[in-house]
């Protein structure tokens, strides 16, 4: 199975020119599932809500959207990309931060990031679809089950862990990571669910008014023992693909008489102290 991820700049609140990107870097290309970063549609460093109108987006009608329905249903991959959603709640408009699971036969899953980093509280709504997992089809081994998170939520072990536990043997995970020491935390979230990781970073620098801030490139793809299977530059626009027995993550056996999954003792596992 081919799974890769896409490292590009996204152009700051220009969605068409994202949109125009993206489908020029990713035509053509051969993959059974490849990751796309966060906000890929619109760039990252908002300082009203108002910018967010022209490059927020429906994904049954938005034009980045269709565009990854449109080569996913050409090259049969399966697509997952961020992107600045527009929807509404109780008749209001309202904005998530949320990622895009687009299958060759024109469906789609959407998950809604769940942990706001710094002020991304002031522009999206906090997701509420929760972590769930979904099968995508790979003519070699079938079906594969892939979970999505979106960057921050690489920080609690428990987003990872939900996705694990429901089945995923491949964590996709678009970002715009900022944090020079988040890709090195991939290595845990591999280890410690035995689970592929795709995590697709943005590179480059977004500025508004005099507001500024910088990406971190280095997008990673890791297998279930750690090992890092691609990892891109810190600086440099990247398409990266590689081939995988998805199968490897369904083993959570650590050694002959150790079980990653089954030995979880949840009685003594923090709760609520209520």
């Amino acid at each position: 199975m081919k799974i890769g991820y896409l490292q590009f700049k996204p152009e700051l609140l220009n969605a068409k020119a994202n949109t125009e990107k993206v489908s020029d870097m990713i035509s053509g290309g051969t993959c059974d599932l490849l990751v796309i970063p966060e906000l890929a549609n619109s760039g990252y460093l908002f300082k009203s809500v108002d910018e967010l109108v022209n490059v927020a987006e429906n994904p049954d009608d938005g034009k980045f959207c269709g565009m990854l329905k449109k080569i996913s249903g050409e090259t049969k991959c399966h697509i997952i990309a961020g992107f600045c959603e527009k929807a509404q709640d109780n008749g209001n408009t309202v904005y998530y931060n949320s990622s895009i699971l687009v299958f060759p036969d024109g469906k789609y899953r959407i998950y809604r990031k769940t942990h706001l980093f710094y002020d991304e509280r002031k522009f999206f709504i906090p997701g509420n679809t929760g972590f769930w997992v979904y099968d995508i089809y790979s003519e070699k081994y079938g079906n594969v089950k892939v979970g999505m998170m979106i960057c921050f939520d690489w920080i609690y072990p428990e987003a990872a862990r939900t996705l694990a536990l429901r089945g995923a043997q491949i964590i996709c995970h678009p970002s715009n990571l900022v944090m020079p020491y988040c890709q090195n935390s991939m290595y845990t979230r591999a280890i410690e669910n035995q689970v592929f990781t795709i995590t697709a970073n943005r590179i480059g620098l977004d500025v508004n008014g005099s507001d500024r801030v910088g990406f971190t490139g280095g997008s990673v793809i890791l297998n279930p023992k750690g090992e890092y299977l691609s990892r891109a530059s810190v600086d440099k626009e990247e398409l990266n693909v590689v081939e995988i027995d998805p199968s490897a993550a369904k083993n959570k056996f650590i050694n002959e008489k150790n079980n990653l999954f089954d030995e979880r003792r949840e009685l003594f596992y923090f709760r609520n102290s209520s």
